[in-house]
C-alpha cells in the first residue's frame, strides 16, 4: 500500500504539516517522491509512524523518539511489546483514577464512608509511579532498593494535609529559586531560602535527612540532564544555582 500525505495524515488522524515537519528532521522520510513532486509513504513509512506515535503518547520527545526509530539496533517487535508493557502501565494507574472517582462520588451520595487518606491514593501512586519510570533505576542505583521501597511507602502513607504541602513545596522552591536566581547570589537569603523549603521536600520522602545526601543529590541534577532539564526549563543555568546554593548551605562547598 502506499498513501499520499494527505491519505496518510487522514489514516493515522495527525496534520500533513506533522508529517512534512518529521520530514524535515529526519525522524519520518517518504519512500519516494513522484513525478509531480509528492511524497509517497509505502509500508515501512506507515509502521514507522506507528512507532513514533506509540512513542508520542508515552511522553518521549521527538529527538529521544528518534534516537530510538533511527538506531541501527531498533527492533520493532521488541519495541512493540516494549509499549505494551508501558501502556499496561499506564491503564493500571487509569484504573485506580477511575476507582478513586467512583469511591468518590459514593462518598458524596452518601453510599460508603471514605478516608481522607483514600481520596488522594490515586494522585500518590500516580507520583510514585511518574518518578519511578523516570529516576527508578539511578536512585536504587544510589541510594538502593530499601531506601526506594521505604520512599514510596512514606508518600503512600501521606495524609491530605501533607500530599498538598509537598505540592505547594514544589511550586514555592521553583519560583523562589527563579528569584534568587534573578537576584544572582546562591548564598543570598532567597537561594538558601529556597535550599530549606528544598530540605523540606526532601524530607517528605526520606527517613532521615543528612547534608551529605543533600548535597549529593543536588549534584545528580547537575549531573544527569533529565534533572537539569527539570528545573532549566523553568530557567536556563537554574539547576547549577541549586546545587552552588545547596552546597553552602550544608558547608559542603569546595
Amino acid at each position: 500500500m502506499e498513501c499520499t500525505v494527505q491519505k496518510l495524515g487522514r489514516l493515522a488522524g495527525i496534520s500533513t504539516r506533522t508529517l512534512r515537519y518529521y520530514d524535515e528532521i529526519g525522524i519520518l522520510k517518504p519512500a519516494r517522491i513522484n513525478s509531480s513532486g509528492y511524497r509517497i509513504y509505502g509500508s515501512k513509512e506507515v509502521d514507522r509512524l506507528q512507532q513514533i506515535l506509540f512513542y508520542r503518547e508515552l511522553g518521549l520527545s521527538l529527538d529521544d523518539i528518534k534516537e530510538n526509530v533511527m538506531s541501527p539496533d531498533f527492533d520493532g517487535i521488541k519495541a512493540l511489546k516494549e509499549h505494551r508493557e508501558k501502556l499496561l502501565e499506564k491503564r493500571k494507574l487509569l484504573d485506580k483514577l477511575i476507582a478513586n472517582v467512583d469511591n468518590t462520588i459514593a462518598f458524596q451520595e452518601g453510599r460508603v464512608t471514605m478516608t481522607d487518606k483514600e481520596k488522594f491514593e490515586g494522585f500518590k501512586q500516580n507520583l510514585i509511579d511518574e518518578n519511578e519510570k523516570k529516576y527508578g533505576k539511578e536512585i536504587r542505583e544510589k541510594y538502593g532498593e530499601n531506601q526506594v521501597v521505604r520512599s514510596n511507602q512514606k508518600v503512600k502513607n501521606m495524609t491530605q494535609e501533607q500530599y498538598a504541602h509537598v505540592e505547594k513545596l514544589s511550586a514555592d522552591i521553583i519560583e523562589t529559586l527563579k528569584a534568587a536566581y534573578a537576584a544572582g547570589d546562591p548564598a543570598g537569603e532567597l537561594a538558601q531560602k529556597a535550599v530549606d523549603l528544598h530540605r523540606q521536600w526532601l524530607c517528605y520522602f526520606w527517613d532521615s535527612y543528612s547534608k551529605e545526601a543533600h548535597a549529593g543529590i543536588a549534584q545528580m541534577y547537575v549531573c544527569d540532564p533529565r534533572f537539569t532539564e527539570y528545573y532549566d526549563k523553568h530557567q536556563p543555568g537554574l539547576a547549577v544555582f541549586l546545587r552552588d546554593a545547596v552546597n553552602i548551605y550544608t558547608g559542603t562547598k569546595k
